[in-house]
């Protein structure tokens, strides 16, 4: 297995579209199927930037998993939240972010004064 297989095996275990991981990675998805496709290499702040976001980039490179990568990938629900998140623009994205913000917060109990 080459480097962009191993790319395109990742980006499945985490659940994104070659859009989705390419955007996470600040590339297209043409340059995300490049890579997978072993016509381009990676570079560094992509690969920094998908290990921000859980994928095991040792794994990528060399084959060998660090044992920090989640083994279960993200559900349908949470995919689907990247992927809008991904195509939405600038406003949207606050949108976005300001609803989980509000519903992460009403879902923390409240503490009571005491």
């Amino acid at each position: 297995m080459n480097v962009g297989e191993r790319l395109r095996e990742e980006r499945e275990r985490m659940g994104l579209s070659q859009e989705a991981m390419g955007a996470i990675g600040g590339v297209k998805k043409l340059a995300q199927f490049n890579y997978e496709k072993g016509e381009r290499a990676p570079d560094s702040t992509y690969l920094a930037a998908i290990a921000a976001a859980g994928a095991d980039v040792l794994y990528v490179l060399t084959g060998q998993r660090s044992g920090d990568a989640p083994a279960v990938p993200a559900s349908p629900r949470v995919r689907a939240l990247v992927e809008n998140y991904e195509a939405a623009d600038e406003a949207g994205r606050r949108v976005i972010e300001g609803a989980a913000d509000l519903a992460a917060k009403s879902a923390r109990p409240m503490k009571r004064a005491g």
